[in-house]
């Protein structure tokens, strides 16, 4: 009896669990049936549209880099190295012992950075080629990296010889970038060195697979991103021409249909995921966002209502705001940097500002009820305190051009360097203001309280207030005002200029170096974007509310992935239009270049087009003349000198030999004459 008991709930729940199970089954019938018939009748059914509904071969090359993620959103796609991680960590460990070898002291800089050095010579670029063998020669580059990397833990952890290791690190870099300007093999070295993943062994298990793109980014190896090799890999992702293998994010293959010049081919959702268009369409709705406060601020709304173009305004910034929350959700604590920062209290004052409208709406419907009035005046003032903010937040989408690009790397660096003098600055205040605030309270003067943080203020605004202080303790107050402006005016605020003009002079020297570090940067934030559907704010809010929220949770991958492609093609179509007019365009371009046997990026240049139409080609005469008037640029100073020397000695023993023979004929002529008057006589 009791089994018999045991069993029936088992029983009910094995038959409800069926009968799920037969609902799931009937759903997923229904909603194929629905694609099907959405395919049949589907009016956006251009180019590759049909391939939106299939899972065919002919979207095998079709993946976008910026589909792919660094990042991984699902577990299943976990990217894996394509090299042992043993054998990738031995080849690390020659290369260091290699270079160990090759710099055993501290040496210049510029004797391992020049061209000509006699420290990296082209043996030691042949031998670090070679450490790999004939299995293991692409994953070199990602050795030296790692290697770098070893070597600046190195100079942290050894600081008696930190500068040792910091050449070394140095030579990692020019060794790099040496190997990659001299591989004549461009699309080998882009698939093979810079955009396949490897990984080391560390700690008993592999370490994250990454590439030399992704890792050189983030050792910020200017040598090494400024070369023109890694300059045209990022190129051509920027570009989109370079997507993931399906089903292997980690093997990089071209996208076959950039020379396509059929104008269906490009209106495609898929060409949303490019980085350049993605950066277009930011920078289009900032500008937006821009216009639409501008009007906020400048049409106040004395009944303090909310209009329409308030409400675009606050939908935006919600947008805005779960944006940066799915990022920092799904990437971490790494994605917090001083930019993320900067937005999120940008956000958060107009968040305030909007919170206050609907108090006071909510306090009362009259317009002239005080308190509605004071919370919608104060809703204001903290909108217009956001304006210096909306109008710098335009920087941080303008640094992918040259000009605004040097230029944010100065004040960022200018912005890390000026910690310093924020610390020093609040541990100072924080004494000073404990002294003040003590003689105030043994004076029973703390009204003074509010007069002395003010006048502390403006001291470190340059423009001390000596007035509060004459009474404060009559004289020590005074005194250690005096000695409080001695040390912020004259100390710390000298102590910042000279740390801005450090950083102005390291940044400035190097600028076009870290304008492209920027640019990689940016090229590799949209690389590995945590999520491969592409919905920009303000469209996630369509994404969350409308699809995450309502199908993600229940419908497979598959379809779920299909039903975003048709809605980013729907929302995207206007600027579909202008992607695939500039991409057919380039296209045709990139067949020109194809049929003189140019690269596909090459432009041609105001010389070239000039040489082509009056037909110069450099004859042989003037190329040998070229040859014999050059100078070896691998040749030294010193080099030289000891070739001209051994010309003039060349020459002077030249000069000799012919006095010499010039002597000797005249004194065999003056004996043969002699001879000559002896017979005669």
């Amino acid at each position: 009896m009791a089994g018999t008991v045991a069993r029936e709930p088992n029983h009910a729940r094995s038959l409800i669990l069926h009968c799920v199970f037969l609902s799931f089954e009937c759903r997923y019938t229904v909603l194929r049936k629905s694609w099907t018939i959405a395919s049949q009748y589907t009016v956006f059914s251009m180019g590759y549209w049909d391939d939106i509904f299939s899972s065919g071969s002919r979207t095998h090359h079709r993946r976008l880099p910026e589909r792919r993620r660094l990042l991984p959103t699902y577990g299943a796609d976990q990217a894996t190295s394509v090299s042992p991680a043993k054998e990738v960590t031995k080849v690390a460990l020659r290369l260091k012992y290699q270079i160990e070898q090759v710099i055993p002291f501290e040496i210049d800089e510029s004797s391992i950075t020049k061209p000509n050095s006699r420290i990296i010579t082209d043996d030691v670029i042949q031998t670090a080629k070679q450490a790999g063998g004939d299995d293991h020669r692409a994953c070199v580059l990602y050795c030296l990296l790692v290697c770098l990397r070893w070597f600046k833990l190195q100079a942290g952890a050894e600081l008696w010889e930190s500068d040792l290791h910091l050449r070394r690190a140095l030579a990692c870099e020019v060794i790099a970038k040496r190997i990659i300007e001299s591989e004549e093999d461009q699309e080998s070295l882009m698939m093979d060195a810079l955009l396949k993943r490897y990984t080391i062994f560390l700690d008993g298990e592999p370490t994250t697979p990454a590439n030399v793109i992704e890792r050189a980014v983030d050792l910020h190896a200017l040598r090494v991103i400024g070369s023109s090799g890694y300059q045209k890999c990022i190129k051509y992702l920027w570009h989109g021409w370079f997507c993931q293998e399906e089903g292997n994010p980690t093997n990089f293959v071209p996208y076959h249909d950039k020379d396509n010049t059929d104008f269906r081919i490009h209106f495609h959702p898929d060409r949303m995921r490019t980085p350049l268009y993605q950066n277009a369409c930011q920078i289009f709705f900032s500008l937006i966002y821009l216009i639409l406060y501008t009007i906020v601020i400048n049409t106040v709304n004395a009944t303090g209502d909310l209009d329409v173009v308030e409400g675009i305004l606050y939908v935006m910034t919600l947008s805005y705001i779960c944006d940066e929350l799915t990022k920092l959700w799904k990437v971490g604590r790494d994605y917090f940097d001083f930019w993320n920062a900067f937005n999120s209290t940008l956000y958060i004052i107009l968040a305030v500002s909007f919170f206050l409208r609907v108090a006071a709406l909510t306090r009362s419907s009259s317009v002239n009820d005080e308190q509605r009035r004071t919370l919608n005046q104060l809703s204001y003032n903290f909108l217009a305190m956001a304006g210096p903010m909306f109008w710098m937040r335009m920087m941080l989408y303008l640094d992918s051009f040259k000009f605004f690009g040097a230029m944010f790397v100065v004040l960022r660096v200018m912005m890390k360097e000026s910690l310093i003098f924020f610390a020093l600055l609040f541990v100072i205040i924080i004494g000073f203001f404990q002294a003040f605030y003590g003689m105030a309270e043994a004076d029973g003067e703390l009204a003074l309280t509010r007069g002395i943080i003010q006048g502390m203020a403006n001291s470190v605004m340059q423009s001390p207030d000596f007035g509060v202080f004459e009474d404060l303790a009559f004289p020590f107050g005074l005194v250690l005002y005096y000695l409080f402006n001695f040390i912020v005016m004259i100390v710390l605020l000298n102590i910042l200029i000279a740390l801005y003009n450090s950083a102005y002079e390291d940044i400035a020297g190097n600028a076009i170096d870290e304008y492209m570090a920027i640019f990689a940067l940016k090229t590799m934030q949209f690389v590995r974007a945590p999520d491969e559907n592409v919905f920009i704010p303000p469209f996630n809010l369509l994404e969350i509310f409308f699809l995450v929220l309502p199908f993600e949770w229940w419908m497979p991958r598959e379809y779920y992935a299909k039903l975003n492609e048709v809605i980013m093609g729907i929302i995207y179509s206007p600027l579909l239009l202008i992607i695939a007019t500039i991409e057919t365009r380039e296209a045709r371009r990139i067949r020109w270049n194809r049929r003189q046997g140019e690269e596909d990026d090459d432009v041609v240049q105001e010389w070239e087009g000039v040489a082509e139409e009056v037909d110069f080609d450099v004859d042989d005469t003037w190329r040998q003349a070229v040859r014999e008037t050059s100078s070896d640029p691998n040749a030294e100073n010193c080099t030289l000198e000891i070739i001209q020397l051994r010309e003039q000695i060349k020459e002077l023993t030249a000069v000799v030999h012919a006095f010499i023979e010039k002597k000797n004929m005249a004194e065999r002529t003056r004996e043969e004459s002699s001879s000559n008057q002896a017979d005669v006589e």
